[in-house]
Parts: C-alpha cells; structure tokens; sequence
C-alpha cells in the first residue's frame, strides 16, 4: 500500500512537472510591428517577418453593469510544428479565502469583492461595448501587453453585508519598450492604470518610474495593496538589488491611494 502511494506522489510530481513546462508564457512583441487584420498576410510571418500585428477576439465578458460589455483581444500567435495559428484564452484568477465565508461576504470566487480578474496569454487590448449607443471603444490606441484586467463582477458580491458595486476597472500591464530593447513584453516595466466605466480618463495609479509585482487585499479596509519595484536606476527595468515599495488603493474610489512602506 505504501509503493502505491509512494508511486502516485511521483506520478502527481511528473504530470505537475509536464504542466509547468508546456504552460505559455508572456511572449510579448516588437515595437516595430504594426496593427492589422487576420488574412492580410502569409499567417507563417505573424511573429518572425510580417510587420502586421495581428489580432483575433477572445471571449465576451459580463460585467456588473448591463450596458457595458467586454472583450478581450489576443495577439494571432504562430506554431511552427503544426503550421497553425492560435490565440490565447482568457483565465480567472480565484480567492478561496474569504469567498462565502459568512453570509456577509459572498464574494463568489473573485479575486476580491465586485472585481473579477482575467488574464491570458499575449492578450494586447480589450474592447467596450456600449449596448445603449451601440459604440465600440478599445482601452488601448495600440497593442499592449496585458497581465490582468479587473473589471465589475457579473455576481451581487457582497462584503461586511453590504451589496459591492464597482463602476471602473483596473488594468495591470506592460504598455511601454521602457528598457529600449524593441519589444513590449515581460522585461519592461509593469504599470498599473484605472479606467472609469467607459473606459475613458486612464489614471496611472501606481508612479510610472515602478514596476509592479503583486498585490493583496484587506477586507476591513477595501484596499487593494500592490507591490512595485523603484527603478532607481533608471534602466527600464525591475534589477534585483531595487527597493520594493507598497502602495494602498481604496477599492471604493481607487483615485484615492497612498504609499504604505
């Protein structure tokens, strides 16, 4: 009984190795390629020879507010083995913690309160639709490189017994070749915006001479902190011996931050 134990941890072990190793990574892309549409081109040249950056759309998204819909836009990748195109798929990040905890904190999952969050891989914009004026906007004028996107949760969230009702979304992502390599992609640093409900008048929220690294959240207070890296240096790029700062933001009006430590 032990050797069968003892061999399924190995098998568990391998198979977590194996989905690791086959998980895609931010890629990113060069500055020098240019927005275009699908078939305008040999798909073979997408990344490597084509100067058209090419897009295809993911998965609409519900938020909280019926007049507004998501969509999230995913840079057209190439595989050579297969000789295919593919796009990546919008995930959701989840908090177990204190999700349905109590009947006064429903948070169904999300990430926090009235916030869900969705990632995926080489996504570069997310588009607005306005189901009132019927008008599309995207968040972005060019292709970035998006890490995560909170925007108002679809579910009646709840916290401390009071309905959550978020009317911005936030967006955490790689906008700029700030290290001069002529790529926007994971060794740049990462900003952090806040955009209001139509997805107008981007507020960096995090200074821009940072890089963000994570964040956690405090339900007593309904603050989001982040965790961003100075680049005192000023090379366009988070260096191991930088300094880490903190930074609150209050998620009912995340105009309204500080710094921590």
């Amino acid at each position: 009984m032990n050797l069968i134990k003892t061999l399924g941890g190995f098998l568990i072990i391998i198979a977590m190795i194996s989905c690791s190793r086959n998980k895609l990574e931010q890629k990113g892309f060069s500055i020098n390629q240019q927005t275009g549409t699908e078939g305008e081109e040999n798909p073979s040249g997408i990344v490597q020879d084509s100067l058209k950056l090419k897009t295809r759309p993911g998965n609409i998204l519900l938020t909280g507010n019926a007049q507004y819909r998501l969509t999230t836009i995913y840079l057209v990748n190439y595989n050579k083995k297969t000789e295919t195109t593919f796009i990546g798929s919008d995930n959701f990040h989840s908090s177990y913690s204190e999700s349905g905890s109590s009947d006064g904190n429903q948070w169904h999952e999300n990430l926090m309160p009235g916030l869900e969050a969705v990632y995926g891989y080489n996504m570069v914009n997310i588009s607005l639709f306005d189901t009132k004026t019927q008008i599309r906007n995207e968040f972005f004028k060019t292709p970035v490189l998006i890490k995560t996107l909170y925007f108002p949760s679809f579910t009646n969230d709840t916290l401390n017994n009071k309905p959550v009702l978020r009317n911005y979304y936030l967006i955490s992502v790689y906008d700029d070749d700030t290290n001069g390599d002529g790529f926007i992609n994971i060794h740049d640093l990462r900003h952090f915006y806040y955009f209001d409900v139509n997805a107008q008048n981007k507020t960096p929220l995090i200074p821009m001479n940072y890089s963000v690294l994570r964040s956690e959240y405090d339900p007593a207070n309904d603050y989001m902190y982040v965790f961003a890296k100075i680049d005192s240096n000023k090379n366009g790029k988070g260096d191991d011996e930088e300094a880490i700062h903190i930074f609150w933001i209050d998620l009912k009006n995340p105009i309204n931050n500080g710094l921590v430590f």
